[in-house]
């Protein structure tokens, strides 16, 4: 898996085969959404039950590693969470601080008050002027998340987008609005305005002056009249005496809205939120059946993170333009697929890669053995002192197998290679490369490569095959060349073109992190970059990347727990040391030197990141199950008895299970 590649610990470690069947390697996403996960879980096990599981116990987050997930900072990046927010009948927003990050959140509420402080003074002439950026934001709909959550969190704020670059200014409609009408009314009416629900109504407190409701009226007229209507209404209150409000609803638009009796037919997007179970099948595959038999784009469906083929793993999900009774309907006609959905109900809004918490990993290892060099000691002890190390000092942060397509032939950061480089026809080609197995799926990538037939190709490949499907679409269109296999790398959704350049980046930070520990051990040396836990929430996640100095070397400042190195991309520093010099050779191998890591032609831009080598296992806890139910472990050495091992613990989000288990048993799957 990780040949060459440095350990950690200096146990001896113990040899034994893990994922003999899916149900031996069990992954639960941590801390997903309640309403979307439920008790699945529970369910599962009861299934399957496991005599003697140790109970799991769930701790807050915490370490350096929480600040970005799998990575310590990401410049003009944030961990993408969306949680429910609104909750006044406005509908529901992302919450602001999980979007943008703690620093970044605080920042723009020092420039929120400060822009307030300006319109309070008669003469402040830069108070329109004042801007804050809130960096690039390539992904749309995490923009879309964005200008929504500051909006409703601070609606005297107005929000633009400039080359992808957000920028969040004072609002002057909602200052002049407030010189006609309480703030109060204002802060609702531009939570009202930008919720934007089709069959909702805004109501201003009843108003007995007939010029100053004149006045309101055209002020929002003016401002908003192609988007909204007003309309004063009379009524009495509880001692007959007449009131008069200015009420506000969303105009229609022909072919979209329909007027009713009651008001606006609603023609919102419908999201359901169900739990995935799924077995011995990629996310992307699983994604795809689901679409063929649902009749909707894979990029319809939103998830928090890619999981383990050959295991059990359940994670939500959530469809976009599919009811949940719709999806109930499907029972349990993906069962023969290896799929069961559970805890069907409606949802607000898509996930986001990177939501999740975490993951949880109960995990069988089979056919214990001593390692060839080490038959003397008893295997009992071997594997005591492997777990206990690992409980102490951790593991590498290497990604594991699953990131590059384990044992085929073409790996994904080959292709990624390739698109980094412009070469759109052999990335095509990479992709299209078949396995040596007879079976339709590798046929018609033969059939492909050996014809060039787009057409006839698209006619041989299962429905579920969506990803291939696409990209073939676009080359029966446009032709094998370059201008064709462009638009047909287009054609797949963002999210995919982009996980193959990132598997690229992350090969690069593998060897890396392996060349960083052969050269200078768990030793923090001058130059190596380190991520700080700065308490100064003024301090962006990328102003606590710093580089070590001589001084701080010899004073031992710092812990190699803090030592992070760059995924590259185009906004990161590399270590001043012997290893920012490894990275420049590494790319000139690969003829990166001149890279910009933004591919125009695809709309891929690479800013990089920063991860920590090394992380933490929490909760780790096992037991060892003898098939001789009669024998007691533990009054007997394992030497001869066929025992399995079972441990569980929970890793911190884009940690490899298959790689803390490699450093517990020193031993490459």
């Amino acid at each position: 898996m990780l040949p060459s590649f440095s350990y950690l610990g200096e146990h001896a470690g113990f040899r034994g085969t893990i994922k003999n069947s899916p149900s031996d390697f069990v992954v639960t996403e941590l801390e997903a959404p309640e309403l979307l996960l439920g008790d699945c879980r529970a369910e599962l096990l009861r299934s399957s039950p496991r005599p003697g599981e140790p109970k799991r116990r769930r701790t807050e987050p915490s370490g350096p590693g929480r600040a970005g997930g799998g990575c310590a900072a990401c410049p003009g990046t944030s961990e993408r969470e969306a949680e429910p927010g609104l909750q006044s009948g406005l509908g529901r927003a992302p919450v602001l601080e999980s979007l943008l990050g703690e620093p970044a959140s605080e920042l723009l509420g020092k420039f929120a008050c400060d822009v307030k402080d300006a319109w309070g003074l008669e003469n402040s002439a830069d108070a329109g002027a004042r801007e804050f950026s809130l960096g690039p934001r390539l992904d749309k709909k995490i923009r879309a998340d964005l200008h929504s959550a500051v909006r409703q969190k601070f609606p005297f704020l107005l929000t633009l987008t400039k080359d992808n670059e957000m920028i969040v200014k004072g609002n002057p409609d909602y200052r002049e609005l407030c010189q006609l009408v309480t703030e109060k009314e204002t802060s609702d009416f531009f939570k009202f305005l930008d919720a934007k629900l089709e069959n909702s109504t805004f109501s201003f407190e009843p108003d007995g002056n007939k010029e100053h409701r004149k006045t309101v009226h055209h002020f929002i007229n003016r401002k908003f009249g192609k988007l909204l209507e007003t309309k004063s209404f009379t009524t009495t209150d509880v001692n007959d005496q007449p009131n008069t409000s200015i009420t506000v609803r969303f105009r229609g638009k022909s072919g979209s809205r329909k007027r009713c009796a009651g008001g606006f037919q609603e023609k919102q997007d419908v999201y359901t939120a169900f739990t995935l179970q799924k077995e011995n099948l990629e996310t992307l595959e699983a994604i795809g059946l689901l679409a063929a038999e649902l009749d909707v784009l894979p990029s319809d469906f939103s998830y928090t993170g890619i999981k383990d083929k050959k295991a059990i793993t359940l994670q939500p999900m959530v469809v976009k333009k599919v009811t949940p009774e719709r999806l109930k309907e499907l029972g349990n006609k993906m069962e023969k697929k290896g799929m069961k959905i559970h805890n069907i109900r409606p949802a607000y809004q898509h996930l986001r890669l990177g939501q999740l918490k975490g993951n949880h990993f109960d995990i069988i290892v089979r056919d214990l053995q001593h390692h060839s060099h080490d038959s003397s000691a008893d295997l009992k002890e071997r594997i005591a002192e492997a777990v206990e190390s690992v409980k102490t000092k951790g593991f590498v942060n290497y990604y594991g197998p699953q990131r590059f397509g384990q044992g085929q032939i073409v790996q994904t950061d080959q292709i990624g290679l390739a698109l980094l480089k412009e070469k759109m026809v052999k990335a095509v080609k990479l992709f299209f490369t078949p396995e040596d197995t007879d079976d339709p799926v590798n046929n018609a990538k033969r059939y492909f490569l050996q014809t060039e037939d787009a057409k006839g190709t698209l006619v041989m490949l299962p429905e579920f095959k969506v990803r291939e499907k696409m990209l073939l679409r676009a080359l029966n269109r446009y032709g094998v060349n370059d201008e064709g296999c462009t638009k047909g790398w287009l054609n797949i959704p963002h999210s995919l073109r982009i996980f193959y350049v990132h598997a690229y980046c992350s090969k690069i930070w593998n060897e890396a992190a392996s060349y960083r520990l052969k050269t200078y051990g768990s030793k923090v040396v001058e130059g190596d970059l380190v991520f700080l836990e700065e308490n100064d929430e003024n301090i962006s996640l990328n102003d606590k990347v710093h580089v070590v100095t001589a001084s701080e070397e010899s004073a031992n400042k710092y812990s190699i727990y803090q030592v992070v190195l760059p995924m590259v991309g185009h906004s990161i520093k590399y270590p001043s040391n012997k290893v920012g010099q490894w990275y420049h050779e590494r790319l000139s191998k690969d003829e990166l030197e001149l890279c910009k890591f933004r591919v125009s032609p695809l709309q891929l831009n690479i800013p990089g990141c920063y991860r920590l080598i090394l992380k933490n296992v929490q909760n780790l806890s096992y037991f060892l199950e003898s098939s001789e139910k009669e024998i007691k472990i533990e009054d007997n050495h394992l030497n001869d008895l066929e025992v399995s091992l079972h441990i569980s613990f929970d890793l911190d989000p884009s940690c490899y299970a298959t790689v803390c288990l490699r450093e517990i048993m020193k031993c490459d799957f």
